[in-house]
């Protein structure tokens, strides 16, 4: 048999049908992943502590002993090399907001084709912070000053402006590819903005990447 346990997905709803539409387009998108369904956080616990850390989580926001807040902050800080994609109904911008700075690396609108979902979801793992609630739309980001940042993250944020891959920005800067992750999910954190295009704009406005 061959050995599909070098890294796992997780994929959690309580819904059976939608939970193995979204266990079929992981499947799609990690062919040599073990991708493993759960109905419920003690179940998602159980399966992520029983092996290999998970690559990824692909949440719903509202199941059986999940909190959106807590739960997303306790997966991040226990599994903090995994992403965190949330798939939801749910609407509401404060809590999706809410839900990014907890640690989530994404949140994609359920109401979304399986097509859309899939790319937001490549996108997600490639190192993009992603927010998509409808099909032509991403939440709108508003320019303003840039805050307070340390000097390491104005490079980074410099070279993500010139659309750097996260690989490009680790051998420009002589990081790990990890360590230019890290960094820019703490620069989207500080900038507030949902993408690595956002935070360009961000860049382009305030001059950054020159």
């Amino acid at each position: 048999m061959t050995d599909r346990g070098a890294e796992t997905v997780i994929v959690a709803d309580d819904h059976p049908l939608f939970r193995e539409g979204m266990r079929h387009v992981a499947e799609r998108l990690f062919p040599e992943a073990l991708v493993q369904e759960a109905a419920t956080m003690e179940q998602v616990l159980a399966l992520a502590r029983a092996g290999r850390p998970p690559k990824t989580f692909i949440l719903d926001l509202l199941f059986p002993g999940l909190d959106p807040r807590c739960s997303i902050r306790s997966l991040r800080e226990e599994f903090e090399k995994a992403s965190i994609v949330v798939v939801s109904m749910i609407d509401d911008e404060e809590l999706i907001r809410t839900v990014m700075a907890e640690g989530a690396d994404g949140f994609i609108g359920k109401a979304l084709p399986a097509s859309e979902i899939a790319l937001a979801i490549t996108a997600i793992d490639e190192g993009e912070f992603v927010i998509r609630r409808a099909a032509t739309s991403e939440i709108a980001v508003t320019h303003s000053p840039l805050p307070s940042l340390t000097q390491r993250q104005r490079d980074v944020l410099r070279l993500v402006a010139k659309g750097r891959t996260n690989k490009e920005i680790a051998r420009e800067l002589d990081i790990s590819p990890f360590t230019v992750r890290i960094h820019v999910s703490a620069l989207l954190r500080a900038l507030n903005v949902p993408s690595r295009s956002a935070a360009a704009a961000k860049a382009a406005h305030a001059g950054i990447w020159r």
